[in-house]
C-alpha cells in the first residue's frame, strides 16, 4: 500500500512559519534558516502522510544536546556550591518533558506545527511529548543555521525563569515521596498508582493516575514509567495542598547538603 496523501488545506499550521521565524530572529540576532525551521515544526505523521518529506528528528536530537549543555553551564556556573549530583538534580527540574511542553505553548508552537490527520485529530497540537520534542528541534534548527550564541540566547531566553527557581520545580523532587508525607499529615488515606502505557516497544509513552483515599488526586504522562508517576504524584501533592492549606504551603526543597 502507497503512502497517504492529502490535500495541503488539510496539512496547513494555523499560523504560519515566517511569522515565529520573525519572532526568533528578534530574541536571538541570528539569521536562523526558515526553510530548516519549517522542519524544526514538521512531525512525523505530517512526513508519513506527505509521502516522505523531512521531519524534526534529527534536529530534535541535536538540539537536545545544545539545550543540554546550555542549562548545565548555566547552573554550573550559578551553583559553585553544588555537587555533581544535586547539580544534576536542577538540570533535571528543567529539561524535562513537562517543563519542556509549557515553554512551548508560552510560544505558541502548537499553531505552528505540520500534523498528520491522525495527530491532529487527537489532539496532538497540545500534546507534551510532542511540544516538547519540537521545543528542542527548534533549539537544533537555531544552532544549525545561526550557530551556538543565537541558540544560547534563545535558551536563556525560553528558560531563564525556570534555571533562577529550578530548586522548586516539580522534576528536580521526589514527589512521590512528598505525597506520601502530605497524606500521612492530612491523614487523606493510601496513595496508589494505576499505570497504561502505549505506543511501540522503542517509543512507549506511560500514563500514570494516583488514587488518594482511593479517589483520583492526579494524572502524568512520561517516557518512564518513573516520570510518569512522579507527574501524578506532583499534581495530586497541589491537589491536596490546596485543600488543607497550612502544613505544606510550598513546594519541599531538594536535599542540597
Amino acid at each position: 500500500m502507497g503512502r497517504c496523501s492529502h490535500s495541503p488545506e488539510a496539512l496547513t499550521p494555523r499560523r504560519p512559519v515566517a511569522e515565529l521565524h520573525q519572532h526568533l530572529t528578534e530574541v536571538t540576532g541570528g539569521l536562523i534558516d526558515e526553510a530548516l525551521l519549517a522542519r524544526a515544526l514538521t512531525h512525523r505523521s505530517f512526513a508519513y502522510e506527505a509521502g516522505g518529506v523531512p521531519h524534526n528528528e534529527r534536529l530534535e536530537f541535536l538540539g537536545d544536546s545544545v539545550l543540554g549543555l546550555v542549562v548545565t553551564d548555566t547552573l554550573y556556573s550559578a551553583h559553585p556550591e553544588l555537587t555533581e549530583g544535586n547539580l544534576a538534580k536542577l538540570r533535571a527540574a528543567v529539561v524535562n518533558m513537562r517543563a519542556l511542553a509549557a515553554v512551548g505553548r508560552t510560544l505558541g508552537l502548537g499553531d505552528y506545527l505540520h500534523l498528520g490527520r491522525g495527530e491532529e485529530a487527537t489532539g496532538g497540537r497540545d500534546k507534551d511529548s510532542i511540544l516538547a520534542d519540537t521545543v528542542e528541534a527548534v533549539i537544533g534548527a537555531t544552532y544549525s543555521s545561526a550557530g551556538m550564541a543565537a541558540a544560547d540566547a534563545l535558551v536563556h531566553h525560553l528558560l531563564d525563569p525556570l534555571m533562577a527557581s529550578s530548586a522548586t520545580l516539580g522534576a528536580g523532587l521526589d514527589w512521590k515521596t512528598s505525597l506520601q508525607e502530605i497524606s500521612a499529615m492530612h491523614s487523606a488515606g493510601s496513595v496508589e498508582y494505576a499505570l497504561e502505557e502505549e505506543g511501540p516497544e522503542h517509543a512507549k509513552t506511560f500514563s500514570a493516575r494516583v488514587l488518594v483515599g482511593g479517589t483520583e488526586h492526579g494524572r502524568g504522562v512520561g517516557r518512564t514509567k518513573k516520570d510518569a508517576e512522579q507527574q501524578a504524584a506532583a499534581q495530586a501533592w497541589e491537589t491536596l495542598r490546596e485543600r488543607h492549606g497550612a502544613g505544606l504551603s510550598t513546594a519541599p526543597l531538594p536535599d542540597l547538603s
